[in-house]
C-alpha cells in the first residue's frame, strides 16, 4: 500500500476553530447563569472563554498529529483506524472535518482540514470505479 496523500490537519483551522466554539459557549453560558438567577451574568463569558481556550491549548498536540494518510487501497488513520476505499459509503463535509461513512455504518472524521471539499474530492478520485 504506497501512500498517495497525506491529510494533516490545519494549526489556524484548530484555532479558528476554537475561537468560533468560544463565541458561542460565552453567550450560552451567559444564558445558563440568567436563568438560574444568578446576579453576576458576565461570569458565564468568562468561564466559557476560559474552559474553551484550556481545552483547545490542552489538547491541541493531540489533535494536531492526527493524521490521514490515502493509500492506493484506502484511509490510514489515528489509534490503527483502517477504511477501504471500497468501503466507504459516503463522504460528507461537516464544518471543517470530513466525515468518513462505510458501507457498516461506521463513522470516522478527518478533522481540522483547511480545504475538506478538496479533500473529498481527493478521496473520490482515488475510489474505485462503481458500477
Amino acid at each position: 500500500m504506497t501512500t498517495t496523500t497525506v491529510f494533516a490537519p490545519d494549526r489556524a483551522i484548530y484555532i479558528q476553530s476554537h475561537i468560533t466554539l468560544a463565541l458561542l459557549a460565552m453567550p450560552g453560558a451567559m444564558i445558563v447563569l440568567w436563568l438560574t438567577g444568578t446576579p453576576h451574568v458576565w461570569t458565564g463569558a468568562v468561564g466559557g472563554l476560559a474552559a474553551v481556550a484550556l481545552r483547545g491549548w490542552y489538547l491541541m498536540d493531540e489533535e494536531l498529529g492526527h493524521v490521514w494518510e490515502l493509500t492506493t487501497e484506502g484511509l490510514k488513520g489515528p489509534a490503527m483506524r483502517y477504511v477501504a476505499l471500497t468501503d466507504l459509503a459516503k463522504l460528507r463535509k461537516i464544518g471543517s472535518a470530513v466525515q468518513l461513512i462505510t458501507t457498516g455504518g461506521d463513522k470516522h472524521l478527518i478533522k481540522f482540514q483547511a480545504d475538506p471539499q478538496a479533500t473529498i474530492a481527493r478521496i473520490d478520485a482515488a475510489r474505485p470505479a462503481r458500477e
